[in-house]
C-alpha cells in the first residue's frame, strides 16, 4: 500500500490533467478528442501512440454507444492497460547460474536497482552474486560492494579501469564454482550515442556466450522515467545493439508523467519487468499493467 500510494502521488499531475478533460466533456466531439490527445502527449506517451489511442477510443465510444464521461474514462483505462500487457519472453528459469545483465546510461539508478533485485532474490532463498562490470567509476564498484554486503550476496570485482569483459568472465567462473543461483552483472553507464562504449557492451555479451552459450538469460535496461521521450531513444539504441529482454522504469515518485511506459511498450514491444518509486529496498516492485494505469488515471473525478 505504501508503494502504490507513492506511485499514485508521483503520477498525480497526469491523472488530474486527463481526468479533468474527460470529466468536463459536454459531448464527444473533435474538441474533446483534441484536448485529450494533447493531454496524452503531455504525459510523455508520444504523438503517434497518442493518436492511435484516440482513434481506438473514438471507435469504442461510437461502436458501443457510450454516452457518459465515466464510460469513456473506463474504456480509456481498459485500452491503455491492454497496451501495457505484453507476453513475457521465455527465459531459461532452470539455468544455474541465471545470468542477468543490467545496463543503462548514467544517472538512471542502475546500480541501486541491481541491489534491490539482489535483495528480492535473497528473500526467496537464492544464492546471489553481484559482478562489478562498471569499471569506469570507483564509486560504482564500492556502491555495488555495499549492496552485496547488505543483501548477503557474493561479490566479484577488479580495480578501476579494468577490462569489463574480464570482470564478467571472472564472475561467471566464480558463480559456477560457488553454485550461485543468480548472477547479476552491472555495466558502465554507457552513453547511448557513444559507439565505442556500445561496442564494449557487445564484447561483454560475446564473452558471456562463450562461457555460457544461452546466457545472458535476461538483458535488462534501466530507464529514468523523468527523462521522457529521451528514454525512448535510449531504449531503441540499446535494443538495436544488444537486444533487450525487459525494462525497469525508475524514479516514478518525482516529476515523471508516467506515459513513457506506454511509449516504450508500444514502440519496442518489450515488457516492463519492474518499476521503482524511491531509494529503499521495497521501492522496486514487479510491474502490473492494471495497477499502473489505475495509479496513472485513478477514478473519474479524483483530482489528486
Amino acid at each position: 500500500m505504501i508503494f502504490s500510494g507513492r506511485l499514485k502521488a508521483g503520477l498525480s499531475k497526469t491523472r488530474s490533467q486527463i481526468a479533468s478533460i474527460v470529466g468536463l466533456k459536454t459531448e464527444f466531439d473533435d474538441r474533446f478528442y483534441d484536448s485529450l490527445e494533447e493531454a496524452l502527449i503531455a504525459a510523455d506517451i508520444g504523438l503517434d501512440f497518442s493518436r492511435s489511442v484516440i482513434e481506438r477510443l473514438r471507435r469504442e465510444i461510437k461502436g458501443k454507444g457510450l454516452r457518459t464521461s465515466a464510460e469513456a474514462y473506463a474504456t480509456l483505462k481498459e485500452l491503455l492497460s491492454a497496451d501495457l500487457t505484453l507476453e513475457t519472453a521465455s527465459v531459461d528459469v532452470g539455468a544455474k547460474p541465471r545470468v542477468v545483465l543490467v545496463t543503462g546510461v548514467n544517472g538512471v539508478g542502475k546500480t541501486t536497482t541491481i541491489g534491490k533485485i539482489a535483495a528480492s532474490y535473497a528473500a526467496e532463498g537464492k544464492r546471489v552474486m553481484l559482478g562489478a562490470g562498471d569499471t569506469f567509476r570507483a564509486g560504482a564498484i564500492e556502491q555495488l560492494r555495499i549492496w552485496a554486503q547488505r543483501t548477503g550476496s557474493d561479490f566479484v570485482c577488479q580495480h578501476v579501469g579494468s577490462d569489463a569483459a574480464s570482470v564478467v568472465y571472472d564472475a561467471l567462473e566464480a558463480a559456477t564454482k560457488r553454485n550461485i543461483d543468480v548472477l547479476l552483472l552491472d555495466t558502465a553507464g554507457r552513453l547511448h550515442n557513444k559507439v565505442n562504449l556500445m561496442n564494449e557492451l557487445e564484447k561483454i555479451i560475446r564473452v558471456i556466450r562463450r562461457h555460457t552459450p544461452r546466457a545472458p538469460h535476461e538483458i535488462l535496461l534501466v530507464i529514468d522515467a523523468t527523462t521522457g521521450q529521451n528514454a525512448l531513444r535510449q531504449a531503441q539504441v540499446f535494443n538495436s545493439t544488444i537486444g533487450i529482454t525487459g525494462l525497469i522504469i525508475t524514479k516514478l515518485d518525482g516529476t515523471a508523467k508516467g506515459g513513457i511506459a506506454l511509449a516504450l511498450t508500444s514502440k519496442l514491444q518489450i515488457p516492463i519487468r519492474k518499476i521503482g518509486v524511491g531509494e529503499s529496498i521495497d521501492d522496486l516492485q514487479d510491474f502490473n499493467p492494471h495497477d499502473y494505469i489505475q495509479a496513472m488515471l485513478g477514478e473519474l473525478g479524483e483530482m489528486s
